[in-house]
């Protein structure tokens, strides 16, 4: 299971519990509870994501996969099956 996240201004799925930065999600397919279970570990990832700065700017302003992975973003799974559009990448 893989989740994209792209910081937005505008219609946030989730946002920063620490800065409230917003993020559009591209999912992978996946059951209610897998994706209560990804939006935990994604809270967790941005509050991590702010141990180098305190607000918005600690988050990667281009698209960021969790789990993380090496590869190019545009090949991940959440990319492909989660449709996501260009500028997410």
């Amino acid at each position: 299971m893989q989740v994209l996240c792209k910081s937005t201004n505008e219609s946030a799925e989730t946002n920063c519990c620490v800065c409230g930065q917003g993020f559009v999600m591209f999912w992978e397919r996946q059951s209610k509870m897998e994706r209560a279970e990804a939006l935990r570990e994604i809270q967790k990832v941005l509050i991590d994501q702010h141990r180098s700065s305190a607000g918005p700017q600690a988050h990667p302003q281009r698209g960021f996969l969790v789990p993380a992975w090496d590869g190019p973003v545009a090949y991940s799974g959440a990319a492909i099956l989660g449709h996501a559009p260009s500028w997410a990448l």
